[in-house]
């Protein structure tokens, strides 16, 4: 018995001894790095159906091909200042694949770097894209100067050999010593004295410009300045049922302003129309839409609202936080409300009637104010999708008619005792708002 079994460890030696020097000899594949110096002829795209076309710059993350000679004997490429990871399946003598880095270069070369097996180093003429900038907002559209803005967006790339630069209008840009802080996706800047108004801001990166979808001070389609006759002799405000306060003071932004609160409101934002809400419905006593009752479409262009946003400025002090009910915007065509049939049951008659419903206060901690500071709201028309509920509306926008009136109410919709907004917390805010408009988004 000891004797087979000395025999059977002796065969299964012999066998492991076997298998071990034939796998030695079944890797005719197996990466083998070389030395010497690589030569690449071209670089192409990865797919078939383009590799006739040769690259000399890529985006980001793109995959590409090298196209060349002993290729195995690089063990690094960089691109820019960015290794880039290197997949020895994807590597042969005479091509590599390889993917551009994703990480924005700090220091721009505009080419890539080859390092060898014996740590050479071989530069070759590659360009990585990176994004021209992006912009979305400013925190304040209507800043005097003086004023600490923020624009944001993305891909505010500064370079000390290509600096970031901020345009507004064709023949003006920003000084350098107004702009205190630059981020990729932030720029923090106190608006000059001489900073043209009415005009778009342009940012200018080493990867290309960008125009802003806004103007400083922008004042197109405006409908309420509170301030301003929009034919000459009528100013529009206040039109309906309420006689909101309309005033300026040590913090107006540019003139009047309207205000919403400064009254209690419960957590479950019940109905307060007399603190709580502004209307102006189209039409006048003698019914018309002439003199200090136009209808609001033919105020504003309305055309192509898909492509449009309302916009306005807005001051929630620190002291008075919002902290309950939705601010409800509807505007509403005169088969729904005009001044001479006027009637508040149009927009929660149940009949699915869209408009937007705005609560910055849904946050982690129920409350939202701007810091003493005005900002900038913006709100697309594509958002105005919600029934006085807080559900999905059934009806939108079909005419520019139907933005003839608008009514801003701060207020808890339900039909029935049922509403999907959720409750806040008691509270008293106080809103101010001014420089309602409509605006295209590009």
């Amino acid at each position: 018995m000891k004797v087979i079994n000395i025999k059977w460890a002796c065969m299964i030696a012999l066998a492991t001894v076997c298998v071990a020097l034939s796998s030695c000899k079944d890797e005719p594949d197996k990466y083998e790095p070389t030395g010497g110096t690589p030569t690449v002829y071209y670089i192409r795209p990865v797919d078939v159906g383009s590799k006739d076309s040769l690259l000399v710059e890529a985006p980001m993350q793109a995959s590409i091909c090298l196209v060349g000679n002993n290729l195995k004997s690089i063990k690094e490429l960089v691109f820019n200042d960015q290794n880039a990871v290197l997949n020895t399946s994807y590597m042969t003598d005479h091509t590599i694949i390889v993917s551009v880095p994703k990480t924005i270069p700090t220091v721009v070369s505009d080419k890539m770097y080859m390092v060898t097996t014996s740590n050479d180093t071989i530069p070759y003429d590659f360009k990585v894209i990176v994004p021209a900038p992006t912009i979305s907002s400013m925190s304040n559209e209507w800043a005097d100067a003086g004023e600490e803005v923020t624009i944001t967006g993305d891909y505010f790339l500064d370079y000390d050999n290509f600096p970031l630069e901020i345009a507004v209008g064709s023949n003006y840009t920003v000084p350098r010593s107004a702009i205190s802080k630059i981020s990729k996706t932030s720029i923090t800047m106190t608006v000059p004295e001489d900073m043209p108004e009415h005009e778009k801001i342009t940012i200018s990166s080493k990867y290309g410009s960008t125009k802003a979808p806004f103007e400083y001070k922008d004042n197109r389609g405006m409908l309420f300045d509170f301030d301003t006759p929009y034919d000459g002799t009528n100013v529009l405000g206040n039109h309906g049922w309420h006689n909101r306060p309309i005033q300026s003071d040590e913090t107006s932004l540019s003139g009047n302003y309207l205000l919403l609160g400064d009254a209690d409101m419960s957590a479950e934002g019940e109905w307060n129309d007399g603190n709580f809400a502004f209307e102006y419905w189209a039409g006048t006593w003698d019914k018309t839409f002439d003199g200090d009752g136009p209808k609001l479409n033919d105020v504003a262009d309305f055309s192509n609202w898909e492509e449009k946003s309302l916009k306005f400025e807005m001051l929630i002090p620190s002291a008075n936080a919002w902290r309950a009910a939705p601010m409800q915007l509807i505007f509403a065509g005169p088969d729904k409300i005009k001044l001479f049939e006027a009637n508040n049951t149009f927009f929660k008659n149940e009949d699915g009637w869209g408009r937007a419903l705005y609560m910055p206060w849904h946050n982690d901690a129920t409350s939202y104010d701007t810091g003493d500071k005005w900002v900038t709201v913006t709100i697309p028309f594509t958002d105005f999708n919600k029934d006085w509920d807080g559900n999905a509306a059934k009806k939108k926008f079909s005419t520019v008619d139907d933005f003839a009136s608008l009514t801003i109410f701060v207020v808890t919709g339900s039909y029935g005792d049922k509403t999907v907004i959720p409750n806040g917390v008691d509270c008293r805010p106080i809103i101010k708002i001014d420089n309602i408009r409509v605006v295209p988004n590009k």
